[in-house]
């Protein structure tokens, strides 16, 4: 299986990559549906992750909304891993032409690519909401900033919210543009740690038509059948070799 990876990437000329939420969980940053995922942080709210990440709840509650975006989605620890360096490393000797991702974490860019499409932004953007002033994590996450868990603009004291696509938002077309763009020029692509069921970010792979399709999960996909190669193992562990 090895072998056949390195012969496919030795061969392609524009590779993208499309990656979901299993990525960063071997960054120890939990999925909806793990053990310790936003699924089982419900008991302390009473509500489900789409509710408590919807627009509207953000805009009708939004200091419970702080608190559980704050002590369930930030992981200011969390660093890249091995599949993250891995296709850092391609984007540098010119093989990679872009990283698609549905993750939230910003892991990619620390691992030092640089065209990565955020289907649904970043933890790590965060802009008022009356003057646009931008601010990074650590100003939300400090609580000198806030005023009863929400941050607030130093500028124009509006409420500071993260650039990340909630329920109910519409994804930005730019980013969709730029990731369709660069699905559709590759010649390879390579999906990983996603199982392909959310959409509308699922439904990119329909504008691969490149020759050469490699799917990395741990759990068989409903696209397996159309790869060049499925992979049932780690993506950290993969292109980690």
């Amino acid at each position: 299986m090895d072998d056949r990876i390195k012969e496919i990437i030795e061969r392609s000329e524009r590779i993208v990559f499309f990656g979901g939420a299993g990525v960063s969980t071997e960054s120890n940053i939990p999925d909806f549906r793990s053990e310790s995922g936003l699924y089982n942080a419900v008991s302390k709210y009473g509500k489900s992750p789409e509710t408590m990440l919807s627009h509207s709840f953000f805009m009708h509650h939004m200091e419970t909304f702080y608190d559980y975006y704050k002590n369930n989605l930030i992981y200011t620890e969390a660093q890249p891993n091995a599949a993250h360096i891995a296709l850092a490393e391609l984007e540098k000797q010119g093989k990679l032409t872009g990283v698609v991702t549905q993750n939230i974490d910003g892991l990619h860019q620390l691992a030092g690519s640089e065209k990565v499409f955020e289907l649904h932004g970043s933890v790590l953007r965060n802009y008022c909401m009356d003057c646009g002033e931008f601010y990074d994590l650590d100003y939300i996450m400090d609580e000198e900033n806030c005023e009863n868990l929400i941050p607030k603009c130093r500028k124009c004291g509006g409420v500071v919210k993260p650039d990340v696509v909630l329920y109910e938002e519409m994804l930005d077309d730019d980013v969709v543009s730029g990731a369709i763009d660069a699905i559709r020029n590759a010649d390879t692509m390579i999906v990983g740690g996603t199982s392909l069921v959310v959409y509308p970010a699922a439904g990119l792979i329909n504008y691969f038509k490149g020759k050469d399709l490699i799917l990395i999960n741990k759990s068989h996909t409903q696209y397996d059948d159309r790869a060049t190669l499925a992979i049932h193992d780690s993506i950290g562990k993969v292109l980690g070799k």
